[in-house]
């Protein structure tokens, strides 16, 4: 029997505050093979899966990328990214809002376009044990963000339908998933994107942060 409805966590920016530690990475991990590409660009690129990531660089930069480069750029990303593991802390609320999920009854799970490598720093940070809590990664799936594998699996690790689904995310990329996958999409700003690019993206409503989402669950649908 399908759940009637289900809230589907993207984690970076969502629920941990890890986008800049990110972004440094990936500026590291850039710099390291001498390629150079602007802070607020590779924000701007947060989200998406990293095979989109290159495309996107290759096309801005011009430069020829190789898929030895692309593999060393991921290594070099995660490698820095645990550096500043240590720095990673959960959002305002995003505790006690999985605690509410939880007590209430109401199936959740994390979709994620990390890989499980970079996911067990957040994961860590947040108290979440992938072993009890279903958790989907990069690794799991063909695509990630914007297509919407990651969210129709998290539906389907908790039994629920992914059209009567909330997909709670930070970035454009997880909204334009979202609407592919036909399920509602609720935006947070703690992320670094804008209220107007995340409505314009899908977004059916928009909060500040975990804390501001608990404080107004029912305006979606979260109730006992």
């Amino acid at each position: 029997m399908r759940a009637e409805h289900a809230f589907l966590f993207d984690l970076d920016g969502t629920l941990v505050d890890s986008v800049y530690q990110h972004v440094l990475a990936w500026k590291e991990a850039l710099d390291a093979e001498g390629i150079e590409l602007s802070v607020w660009r590779i924000h701007r690129k947060i989200g998406m899966s990293g095979g989109l990531f290159t495309n996107q660089l290759l096309r801005e930069t011009g430069i020829e990328i190789s898929n030895e480069i692309v593999d060393r750029l991921r290594q070099r990303h995660a490698a820095a990214y645990l550096s500043h593991g240590a720095q990673v802390r959960p959002l305002p609320g995003a505790r006690e809002l999985l605690a509410w999920l939880s007590d209430n009854e109401i199936p959740w799970a994390i979709a994620t376009s990390g890989r499980m490598e970079t996911a067990m720093v957040n994961l860590k940070a947040l108290g979440v044990d992938p072993n009890r809590t279903p958790v989907v990664t990069r690794d799991q799936v063909k695509y990630a963000k914007p297509d919407p594998d990651l969210f129709i699996a998290a539906a389907d690790r908790l039994g629920a339908a992914i059209e009567t689904s909330i997909v709670v995310g930070d970035s454009i990329w997880d909204m334009l998933a979202a609407t592919r996958c036909r399920a509602l999409g609720v935006g947070l700003l703690s992320g670094g994107y804008g209220l107007d690019e995340l409505r314009y993206s899908g977004a059916f409503r928009v909060y500040e942060d975990p804390a501001d989402l608990l404080f107004h669950i029912d305006e979606v649908g979260g109730r006992r």
